[in-house]
């Protein structure tokens, strides 16, 4: 079975919204072709608030109103629970089709088991039986987008290149605007990773081609459209002084930025290669 799955907000793209006008054109050509159509809603919470503030046709509506909005045009939603649903672990998959639930419950039990056979604790059901309400808070998220802008704008002004305007769950850096010595194939968006790691501890994730990267039939590498680096937000995890250390430490990045050095590729895995692929220093 086709389908056609609209992530809210666009996680690769900088964390960037769908607009409801967007949203609305996918539902339609999907219903037009029969063609399944799904919501990616890991961050739905964060999308109303930039559509609200984004579309004066919705402004008058509250953050959960946009979302449900949203959610009558899809036939079916996924959601790591881990994002708005502001838990530590879980997920589910909503379906309209009763035949197709049914399905997907069968494989369930066919490949994993019953539901009651492991999972979800009740403890963790509750929680983010809570975190769905919570994240609709006004308060919660002016504050959730403002810290990730305040990072964001703070590191700009120091000369480092990110996707602008600033998203949602993350800051994106140009990694290869960066490191404009360091070429796609010596992987600079991984050098900023190592960086990040080795100046200040902190930890974030390439994508771009390490991520994305792919070989044509004569062996030889075809980059990424972009070489960025994400630094995704934990939620109410980060005060202001915590964002300020990371600062400090991209201002040390650019200090540094003419003696980083690529990395190249000693161990990749047939699939998935960001997951698990080794990197030896150039």
């Amino acid at each position: 079975m086709a389908a056609v799955i609209l992530t809210v907000t666009n996680n690769s793209g900088g964390g960037q919204p769908v607009s409801m006008a967007n949203a609305r054109a996918v539902a339609g050509i999907c219903k037009q072709h029969h063609i399944l159509f799904v919501l990616d809603c890991c961050r739905i919470a964060e999308n109303a608030y930039f559509v609200r503030h984004n579309e004066p046709e919705c402004a008058h509506l509250s953050y959960r109103e946009i979302a449900q909005e949203m959610f009558s045009l899809a036939d079916a939603a996924v959601m790591s629970i881990k994002k708005d649903g502001l838990v530590n672990m879980g997920g589910f998959l909503a379906l309209r089709d009763h035949n197709l639930s049914n399905a997907c419950t069968n494989l369930l039990i066919i490949t994993e088991g019953f539901a009651t056979y492991g999972g979800l604790s009740g403890r963790d059901m509750e929680a983010i039986a809570v975190g769905l309400e919570e994240v609709f808070e006004a308060d919660y998220l002016h504050y959730r987008i403002r810290s990730t802008a305040y990072l964001g704008e703070r590191i700009r002004e120091r000369g480092i290149p990110v996707i602008f305007p600033i998203g949602g769950h993350a800051v994106y850096v140009d990694a290869q605007g960066l490191y404009p010595h360091i070429p796609p194939h010596q992987f600079p968006g991984q050098a900023l990773v190592c960086e990040l790691y080795q100046v200040g501890g902190i930890r974030s994730v390439e994508v771009g081609s390490v991520m994305f990267g792919k070989y044509d039939a004569d062996g030889g590498f075809v980059p990424a459209p972009q070489e960025l680096v994400r630094l995704a937000l934990p939620r109410r995890v980060y005060t202001q002084s915590h964002l300020d250390y990371v600062i400090e430490v991209f201002e040390e990045i650019v200090r540094r930025k003419a003696d980083t050095r690529g990395y190249r590729i000693v161990y990749e895995p047939p699939f998935l290669r960001h997951f698990t692929a080794q990197f030896a220093p150039i």
